[in-house]
């Protein structure tokens, strides 16, 4: 970690999209944002922080007393909530995104997300390996897995082999909470391995309609059949669990709620929403993963 000399690394958790839990969920303001992000400061060590709301940075250092610039270390996709790991120092930043490599190099998973998938894994615990690459859909460039990437493929970068490591924390209604870890970094990765597990993340309007059903028995679509929905479709018992409307339209349930650092570990609990869904599905929230 640096020394007093080096900038400050601050922690920083933040609900998805910045917006409010709850079943009226409403966009907040760039002030309440600015608010809300200075209160979730969860870590402090000289100075540094984390955060995808890039447009807000510059306010928040100031808000903190940063004397230097702020920018992302490591953060959730946009689409998710979790962890946000900042810095205002370039060595700094570099000496940490070299360790999260070094640890996947080792085996190790620095990154522990929590997921409330629709559908049960078979199985309660194990690994989803998988080529992934970018495809061409129409207008849209979207993330597919490559059942037997070649050679060349992989060797031109097109490819990437992927891998994740899951476990089940509980399931009920049809529905489970998984811990997911990363051993590799790609665009979507987890909301695709997901699918290949036949568990779409709740919330994921891009790749869950890959997942079908015959006589109750989830099946893997071809992408080229894949449905161009827009919105998950879920099943009337489930629509009714979770109180939802046929015009609602779920937050995506996958939270980064771990990061292993050189000389710490920084964890954040699961926003409002997510912790509402656990709720009502009789599932309890996931225990904080100890390194």
């Amino acid at each position: 970690m640096a020394g007093r000399g080096a900038a400050a690394r601050v922690a920083a958790r933040v609900g998805q999209g910045a917006r409010t839990a709850g079943k009226r969920r409403r966009l907040l303001g760039p002030e309440a944002v600015l608010g809300l992000l200075e209160a979730s400061v969860v870590h402090r060590e000289g100075r540094s922080g984390e955060l995808s709301l890039t447009a807000l940075l510059p306010a928040l250092r100031r808000r903190l007393g940063l004397p230097a610039e702020l920018h992302v270390v490591k953060a959730p996709a946009r689409e998710c909530s979790g962890l946000v790991l900042l810095s205002s120092c370039h060595r700094a930043t570099e000496r940490l995104q070299r360790s999260f490599t070094a640890a996947r190099r080792r085996g190790q998973f620095p990154a522990t997300y929590s997921a409330v998938t629709v559908g049960i894994p078979a199985e309660a615990e194990g690994e989803i390996q998988a080529g992934l690459c970018w495809q061409q859909k129409g207008d849209t460039a979207v993330v597919v897995a490559v059942p037997s990437p070649g050679r060349r493929s992989l060797a031109r970068g097109e490819v990437k082999n992927t891998q994740t490591r899951y476990r089940l924390l509980g399931a009920a209604g049809g529905c489970a909470l998984l811990q997911l870890q990363p051993r590799t970094s790609f665009p979507e990765q987890l909301q695709v391995h997901l699918t290949l597990l036949l568990c779409p993340a709740l919330g994921d309007h891009r790749h869950a309609s890959r997942v079908g059903t015959v006589l109750g028995e989830p099946f893997l679509l071809p992408p080229q059949e894949t449905p161009t929905s827009h919105t998950q479709v879920l099943d009337a018992e489930l629509m009714s669990r979770l109180q939802l409307s046929p015009q609602h339209r779920l937050p995506l349930h996958l939270h980064l709620q771990q990061l292993v650092l050189p000389h710490t570990v920084l964890c954040a609990p699961p926003p409002p929403h997510f912790l509402h869904t656990l709720s009502l599905l009789g599932l309890p929230p996931p225990p904080l993963p100890v390194h």
